[in-house]
């Protein structure tokens, strides 16, 4: 009997998909005219794509509810490691980062305070620097009455928060994230495909 899904949601890679090339010079084979072009652009193609996947784009599988309605258990994204060279991290981005209590798994939660934010909660509803957030991807049925006392993001840290809130273990629990265990950010969900597009 299948376990039932983690409530709050972690990340696991998914196999790239496996690539051979059959070598035919050694058996002696000789090569149609054409087809060796065909292979060199195939070899090329599979080349990018191998760097793309282990240095730009990450196939990720979500597992656990905590993101959701965002973010479902099963669901399959690409994340993007290098964004984060090139650009802040934000308010309102979805990272992955390893988990402060535990550096071999990885979770996915949304930014809610970037580094100098107060940000406090009072009966599930969100301040931050003294303003009510307006957070439309948090339906009242994943809302939570749980408060949360006004706190300073520390220097190259962020709080982040599941869009799950009655389901979701994150900076509620375990403090703010430092910087340095956020490595990418959600960007494009493939499968299913009636989830297909960019993350929001």
């Amino acid at each position: 009997m299948p376990e039932p899904p983690s409530p709050d949601s972690t990340i696991r890679p998914t196999k790239p998909f496996p690539l051979a090339v059959a070598g035919a010079a050694e058996s002696g084979v000789r090569l149609r005219p054409g087809l060796g072009v065909w292979l060199r652009d195939l070899i090329l193609s599979l080349a990018i794509s191998a760097f793309i996947i282990v240095f730009i784009y990450q196939p990720v599988k979500v597992e656990g509810t905590s993101m959701m309605p965002s973010l479902e258990d099963q669901e399959r994204i690409f994340v993007n490691k290098f964004v984060y060279r090139l650009e802040p991290i934000s308010r309102g981005d979805i990272v992955v980062f390893r988990y402060p209590r535990d550096p071999s798994k990885s979770y996915i939660k949304r930014v809610i305070g970037v580094a100098g934010d107060r940000i406090r909660i009072d009966g599930g509803q969100v301040y931050v620097n003294g303003e009510a957030l307006d957070e439309d991807y948090v339906p009242p049925a994943y809302a939570d009455s749980r408060s949360y006392p006004e706190t300073v993001v520390p220097p190259e840290c962020y709080l982040v928060l599941g869009d799950h809130r009655s389901m979701s273990n994150d900076s509620r629990d375990f403090g703010p994230v430092n910087q340095s265990y956020i490595y990418g950010k959600a960007v494009f969900g493939y499968w299913p495909m009636d989830k297909l597009g960019r993350v929001r």
